[in-house]
Formats: structure tokens, sequence, C-alpha cells
């Protein structure tokens, strides 16, 4: 005789299941359950993630936003002083012989240095509303400013190009001599 302690037991689908398997249905239950705990598992997950991308941007537009308002307050101050520049320049020339032009030199140093102090205290936003009204209203002197800004960054740039970490200046001048030698003999050939 042999033993059958295993009984069999029929499905709902009509199909024989031995007792010691689990049933299809249930089998798919289960997994339905693993399925949805791991969608829910992804979904915190994801938004755990997403709470934290939003932070870390937050904090990041923060410091750039502290550097540019550093930055702008730089470049105010910098203003302020070819402005002042500008009005003694154009004081200068009042009492020659370029009365006219010294006259204009001299408005336009005083409305850039008063810009400047107005930009100081603003908000980066609020400074470009500024930039594009002072444009409408005063395009000349909106490009002289332009202008001069473009020159003196040049400048600044130039300079810092021929200086070292340390202020020293880098460049050797018997290599200057000897490259515009070699340059002139290029050219003589």
């Amino acid at each position: 005789m042999q033993d059958h302690s295993q009984k069999e037991t029929r499905s709902r689908s009509g199909s024989s299941v031995r007792g010691d398997q689990p049933d299809a249905i249930s089998g798919t239950i289960e997994t339905k359950r693993s399925f949805d705990d791991l969608t829910r598992k992804a979904s915190d997950d994801f938004g755990t993630v997403k709470d934290k991308a939003k932070e870390q941007l937050q904090e990041a537009s923060g410091k750039v936003e502290q550097v540019a308002s550093k930055q702008k307050n730089i470049a105010a101050r910098y203003a302020a002083s070819i402005g002042a520049a500008l009005e003694k320049v154009g004081a200068e020339m009042q009492s020659g012989e370029d009365a006219q032009v010294g006259r204009y030199a001299k408005e336009l140093g005083s409305t850039v240095k008063s810009y400047a102090k107005d930009i100081e205290d603003r908000d980066l936003r609020e400074v470009a509303g500024m930039a594009e009204d002072f444009g409408r209203r005063q395009p000349l002197a909106f490009l002289g400013v332009a202008a001069l800004a473009g020159l003196a960054a040049s400048r600044f740039l130039t300079a810092s190009a021929h200086r070292g970490p340390t202020g020293e200046s880098t460049a050797n001048p018997t290599d200057a001599h000897s490259q515009s030698d070699q340059w002139r003999s290029n050219v003589n050939d």
C-alpha cells in the first residue's frame, strides 16, 4: 500500500494541486503584496531623494546669491570710484578749453556715482530693473558706462594675467626681448 497522506485538492481554476504546494491564487496575492510593498518603498525613497535634492538646490541657490551679492557690491564700489574719477576729470576739463565735454563728463560721473550707491544696497533683481531703466532714460550715459566698464575689465584682466599668485610680475624682461627679436627675425626672413 502506498502512503497517500498528501491529499489532492482542486484549485479554483480546476487544476489538481497537491496539499504541500502553495495555491496559485495565494501565490499571486503574495506576489501582489510584495509588489505593492516594493512600489510603496520606491515611492517613499523617491520622495526622500526629491526632498533632499530640493534642499540642496535651495542651499546652492542661497550660496550663489550670496556670492553674486558680494560681487555686485564690489562692482558698485568700483563703479562709484569710476564715477568719482569722471567727476574729477570733468571738473578739470571744465576749467580748460573743453568746458562742454568737461560738463558732460562731470554729469556722467555724478550719475554713475549715484547709481553705484543705489545698487550697493539692493537686490540683484532690482539692480537689473534699474540698469534697464537707466539704459532707457539715458542711453548715451549707459553706453559710456558700458564702454568704461569694458575698458576697466580688460585692463584688470591683462594686469592680472601678468601677475603671479604673490603679486609679482611673471613676465621676464629678457624673455620679452628675445620673443620680440625672434618675431622680427621671422618677419624679415
